[in-house]
């Protein structure tokens, strides 16, 4: 609890790091904060001109298909990079100042969260523009992004903290992320897959994530109720495992670093 009360009271601090975040990232750039926009705009159309035009799939509508799926991945993914080496990252300040080691993970997986956030502007309109609109049932969208958001931070507070010990952790996640992408049914529909490994797929944490996004955004339906209950289940068991490896693991940050 007292850990917990901690973060808490550098509860600015972790806002005043997420705003600088979210600044040097386009800092320097002639667009600056405006890339957040274009980046997922133009991915959209790619997309559009790739699976409509070129490389025509049976899903009706696949860029958005496609679309709805690949921004909650981006930030999962995303995350899993950078804040993976958030620590490491943040060697100077860990051996210099007192703060809650934790802020620093929560920072990342913060920022790119935000990023998610301003890329579902592009969503939005993109949906409305492609004629599959916006349902009373998106209302559950937010919930999904929590759930989400908890279920990333867990991993990057073990990954982060494994990360300051093995430093080859960042380039083995960029080829973990990379399969678990093509694992995950966002490029296709579950149906798609083997009737012997939808069972397997069931049990991959970003499966009920994805999914829980492209129903209340392509189809304009509920989640699905046991898989959005197991996506609350990994995010909860995630956290917890999260949370006490990266306090055992902080120990002996400043002498790693």
């Amino acid at each position: 609890m007292n850990n917990l009360k901690d973060l808490w009271n550098y509860r600015m601090m972790i806002g005043s790091l997420v705003k600088k975040e979210l600044i040097a990232r386009y800092k320097g750039s002639v667009l600056g904060f405006l890339w957040t926009f274009i980046n997922p705009l133009f991915q959209l159309i790619i997309y559009t001109v790739l699976f409509s035009v070129i490389m025509r799939s049976g899903i009706d509508n696949y860029a958005m298909f496609l679309f709805v799926g690949l921004v909650p991945w981006l930030f999962c993914a995303t995350s899993l990079t950078t804040g993976s080496m958030s620590v490491v990252m943040s060697a100077g300040l860990v051996q210099k100042i007192y703060f809650p080691r934790m802020v620093l993970p929560i920072v990342s997986v913060t920022a790119n969260f935000v990023n998610m956030l301003l890329s579902f502007v592009i969503v939005f309109i993109a949906l409305i523009a492609t004629g599959v609109g916006i349902a009373p049932v998106a209302a559950m969208l937010p919930v999904v992004m929590i759930i989400e958001y908890f279920f990333v931070l867990g991993l990057v507070l073990i990954f982060s903290g494994l990360a300051v010990y093995f430093r080859d952790l960042e380039h083995i996640l960029g080829i973990v992320t990379m399969a678990w992408m093509y694992l995950t049914p966002i490029l296709y529909t579950v149906d798609m897959v083997p009737p012997a490994l939808q069972t397997f797929m069931k049990y991959n944490p970003m499966t009920g994530v994805i999914l829980s996004y492209r129903n209340v955004l392509y189809y304009q339906t509920m989640p699905e109720f046991d898989m959005l209950l197991l996506t609350v289940v990994y995010a909860a068991i995630f956290m917890v495992v999260g949370y006490f490896v990266f306090q055992r693991l902080q120990r002996k940050f400043a002498e790693e670093l």
